[in-house]
């Protein structure tokens, strides 16, 4: 999945100042094989989910929209600010017609101190966008088909990932793929992985991951010896919420095809399962199937029975 980075993000892998840089994209809303939809940053490009895009709080970034779709389309953001003119929705005439183009404008701030004294929060998270006009007023054919995406706002000095995976529960599929054949998803152990669960449509999910835990917190990073935060494998999320967290592949379990799914039983029975596949240096998983096909110079065979 294509994405569109923080702006300045040092070497030491965290993120940069925030300095009220302004950054301009161009999103394509385009058709995708099997009446399914999807928005990219070039044209034919188009993904499901959509790019992961990254602002850190104080930046501000101007969203070209060009609708390559023959219905009215829109673009929708969750978590950060902006006019009422980038809305996104009919209601505030947020429409972009077939063959047009329309430019979002999205803003962010850091915590700061009301004039009252209350504390204002900060735009850092998981957010995402979507469409929120095909099909109803709502956009739910268009979130059906798979027009939507994962929006990550960071505070400066955020710790940053070596991977990112994101994961949308839209209805009874997991980023809108076929039943029992959920997205697969690799990385070296010892590296810092970082996933963005997002969900959409008409169900309740409790996510899952075998193996690994995650402080339930903003970054999901314990953020000292004192932090109260709970220590989280499973999270129950519903429509339009988001989260993500940051975990150590890997870390004091070792390489392996760990599973995860939606812990609803009839949920991952009907295929809202995936696999997350820590291998060892080499970029192999010891003692799996896999492992021992390639050992014989045979290919690979990914077919997992998912639903036991």
């Amino acid at each position: 999945m294509a994405s569109v980075p923080a702006g300045a993000a040092p070497a030491e892998k965290s993120a940069g100042k925030p300095g009220g840089d302004v950054r301009r994209i161009t999103l394509y809303a385009e058709k995708l094989p099997g009446g399914q939809l999807g928005y990219g940053l070039e044209p034919g490009k188009a993904t499901i989910p959509g790019p992961l895009i990254e602002m850190i709080e104080g930046e501000t970034l101007e969203i070209e929209m060009v609708n390559n779709l023959d219905v009215a389309a829109s673009l929708h953001v969750h978590g950060v600010d902006y006019d009422v003119a980038s809305d996104g929705t009919r209601m505030n005439d947020g429409v972009v017609e077939p063959g047009g183009r329309r430019t979002f404008t999205w803003r962010t701030h850091a915590q700061g101190r009301r004039p009252g004294g209350t504390i204002e929060p900060g735009s850092a998270g998981y957010w995402h966008y979507h469409d929120h006009v095909v099909g109803t007023d709502h956009g739910t054919g268009g979130i059906r088909a798979g027009l939507y995406g994962p929006l990550v706002v960071r505070r400066k000095g955020d710790v940053l990932p070596d991977k990112q995976f994101t994961v949308v529960f839209n209805d009874m599929t997991i980023n809108n793929s076929t039943s029992h054949e959920g997205p697969h998803f690799m990385a070296k152990i010892g590296e810092r992985v970082e996933f963005i669960v997002i969900t959409h449509g008409d169900f309740f999910h409790t996510f899952h991951i075998h193996g690994h835990r995650w402080a339930d917190n903003r970054t999901g990073l314990l953020e000292g010896p004192q932090d109260p935060s709970r220590i989280i494998d499973t999270k129950i999320t519903g429509p339009a919420e988001s989260f993500g967290f940051q975990v150590i592949a890997g870390e004091r379990v070792g390489p392996g095809m760990w599973m995860y799914h939606c812990h609803v039983q009839s949920h991952s029975d009907m295929g809202m399962a995936g696999v997350f596949m820590v291998t060892d240096e080499n970029g192999n998983v010891p003692g799996h199937p896999m492992d021992m096909q390639q050992s014989n110079g045979s290919a690979p065979d990914h077919s997992m029975n998912m639903h036991h």
